[in-house]
């Protein structure tokens, strides 16, 4: 376990360190830990400014044979929320997440040159 998560860390904290600037640059969003809160190191997201901005960025891994995936559905627009009567603009903050979220390839294998290079592609996209 704690070579597992050790590892996690390293793949977390290089995604954070090497996409800063970026970030800064693009109006994206990257997660955020508070001091007194445990990591999981399970996943590493960026909050894209739009929608279409997230789609753009897919499209751009996608080209580079990298994948980026959104997986999050906010649960009062499921199929059981839609029923229990969840509609559109309920929550337009976890909506507007969900239109923004994408997830970077995050496993513990992942060798630091597959890492590098995502943030090369990453760094390379520019969306107008």
């Amino acid at each position: 376990r704690d070579q597992i998560q050790s590892r996690r860390r390293h793949i977390w904290k290089y995604y954070r360190e090497h996409l800063g600037e970026w970030a800064s640059r693009n109006g994206v969003r990257l997660p955020f830990v508070p001091e007194h809160c445990e990591q999981p190191w399970h996943m590493f997201y960026m909050l894209m400014p739009s929608l279409k901005a997230r789609q753009a960025l897919i499209a751009h891994l996608k080209a580079r044979e990298i994948l980026g995936v959104f997986h999050y559905l906010p649960l009062h627009l499921s199929e059981m929320g839609r029923r229990l009567g969840g509609k559109e603009n309920d929550c337009p903050v976890t909506e507007c997440v969900s239109d923004c979220v994408i997830r970077l390839p995050f496993y513990s294998e992942l060798h630091e040159a597959d890492q590098a290079r995502v943030v090369s592609a990453i760094n390379k996209f520019v969306y107008v």
